[in-house]
């Protein structure tokens, strides 16, 4: 376990224990929704000048080598050193290849204290546990999937882990509360000026908008691509004019892998009938109507409702105004047979979606500046008339977590889920019981979203909508779908399984901090005792 973790807390207005500073700086603690406001410029970035660059626009790293020889080359040109922050996206997902690349140049430079700062990680990444050991590696403040998140859990990293919304991370490097001294950019299709996309190339992944703020502040920006064409690369979704230096690599990322766990219809009977009630709630709530605007998560039941939401559009011959994704296969269907103009695209999650993106007029990508970012003059959440979203637990508040499990282990990140629950009606998609385990918890172990924000929680037993919406109960009496007061629901799922789930056994460390949309941290996550 690492000596250098906080124990020291306060309380912040949703009653819970945060760190009192993260990783050497104080801590905002959370203050309600919409109740902190910021103050201040936002950050800048170095200023440049075209005679440090060739005037022919080749930006090409002068590189030999496997990939780790030639990222080391291009380090050593951007004068890294012990400390750094370097950021990366994860466009694709459980396929990318240039992170773990990245650190191994690292390593081989001989550099230590990086802070790591992606845009989330995935169990690809467990290769970099051994940078983390040996101390390359400090922390990482990214959202954490499968092996780090468990590292992190135990107690092991050097640093406090930071989690941060989709939206969350634009904000921080905006506002100067991360600071990305190298940032390195994997483009399947760039040109030696650094102008790239996602959408095209053998190792195509459909857009890089999570790389947007890391190519607009960053002092060094190193875009990576395996497809280098003619300038200029059209069209491009970072500008090179915001790049450093181009280096040319066998290959960036498996494409195939955008594809991960979270992103595969559902099979289950009852995660199907959750899926299947809250496509009805859509319909016999009244949100299904001409120009409507609608979102569903990456999780197997989103999917699924995006399945029998479909269904219901075209027998009441209505189209959606525009559709908010992740996309996938089902969105596509959607806007190929004109149930919807656009899709207003952050993240492909599917390699039709990346067909899409290239090939339809109405597939507009988009970055979490537009989409998601609180600190700005309005984004596109809140216009969105219902989300559906998942959640590993939600207490009787509507309060909700998904970054643990009842067991106190760090094994999600938040993605873009916070910046979703502003929309006019969220729904969060939850079976009842995992593993034996209820869902609904008198307590979150973890918050993550404010129950004032979560207006239906779905599960296969019927909905649970929260009193706040009078509106929602009164449009739904008449409906065939169960209504359920969700203390009761909680009540039922404990005699079901035989009580309430056990507390998680917690050390007095924090391992990691959990950000609101706005910067402020709404909760810490303490050691997980073996």
């Amino acid at each position: 376990m690492s000596d250098s973790l906080p124990t020291e807390s306060i309380l912040n207005a949703a009653g819970r224990e945060v760190p009192i500073d993260i990783n050497g700086e104080k801590t905002i603690p959370y203050q309600g929704v919409g109740m902190y406001r910021p103050e201040g410029k936002q950050a800048s970035r170095l200023i440049s000048t075209c005679s440090d660059f060739p005037s022919s626009g080749n930006k090409l790293a002068q590189a030999e080598g496997d990939m780790a020889a030639r990222l080391k080359v291009a380090l050593q040109n951007a004068g890294l050193k012990d400390g750094m922050t370097i950021s990366t996206h994860h466009h694709f997902r459980n396929g990318d290849l240039v992170a773990n690349a990245l650190f191994d140049a690292a390593k081989d430079l001989g550099v230590k204290n990086l802070r790591w700062f992606p845009s989330a990680s995935f169990p690809c990444h467990e290769h970099l546990l051994q940078y983390l050991e040996d101390g390359t590696i400090h922390h990482i403040e990214g959202s954490m999937n499968g092996p780090l998140g468990a590292y992190c859990s135990e107690g092991k990293m050097n640093g406090l882990g930071v989690l941060r919304s989709h939206g969350g991370r634009y904000q921080a490097v905006q506002d100067g509360g991360v600071h990305i001294d190298i940032a390195v950019i994997a483009a399947p299709t760039a040109d030696a000026f650094g102008n790239a996309t996602g959408d095209r190339g053998p190792s195509a992944c459909g857009l890089l908008g999570f790389a947007l703020a890391d190519s607009e502040y960053a002092d060094h920006v190193i875009v990576v691509t395996d497809n280098l064409v003619p300038f200029p690369c059209l069209p491009w979704q970072i500008q090179g004019q915001r790049v450093d230096q181009v280096v040319e690599v066998e290959q960036v990322g498996l494409p195939e892998k955008i594809v991960s766990g979270t992103t595969v219809v559902t099979k289950s009977p009852e995660r199907l009938l959750i899926a299947e009630y809250i496509a009805d709630f859509v319909r016999d709530s009244g949100i299904l109507k001409p120009g409507f605007s609608f979102q569903a998560g990456a999780g197997g039941i989103s999917l699924a409702f995006a399945m029998f939401l479909k269904e219901h559009m075209k027998a009441a011959d209505v189209t959606a105004g525009f559709v908010r994704g992740g996309s996938n296969q089902y969105l596509v269907e959607m806007l190929e047979e004109g149930l919807t103009p656009v899709i207003l695209d952050g993240q492909t999650f599917d390699l039709e979606g990346v067909r899409s993106m290239r090939e339809n007029q109405g597939h507009q990508n988009t970055s979490p500046f537009t989409s998601y970012n609180y600190h700005g003059k309005g984004n596109f959440a809140s216009m969105i008339d219902v989300v559906v979203l998942g959640a590993t637990e939600v207490d009787v508040d509507f309060n909700a977590n998904v970054v643990t499990h009842s067991d106190g282990k760090l094994l999600h990140g938040i993605g873009g889920w916070q910046n979703c629950l502003f929309s006019k009606c969220t729904v969060l998609a939850v079976p009842s019981v995992r593993n034996r385990i209820p869902v609904i918890l008198d307590r979150v172990t973890t918050l993550v979203g404010p129950g004032e924000l979560v207006d239906v929680v779905a599960t296969e037993q019927g909905l649970c909508i929260n009193p706040a919406r009078a509106d929602l109960i009164e449009a739904m009496q008449g409906s065939r779908v169960p209504l359920l007061d969700i203390r009761e629901l909680k009540a039922r799922l404990d005699r079901l399984c035989g009580g309430a789930p056990a507390k998680p056994k917690l050390g007095d460390e924090f391992v990691a901090a959990i950000q609101w949309v706005d910067g402020t941290t709404i909760d810490g996550v303490r050691r997980v005792l073996s």
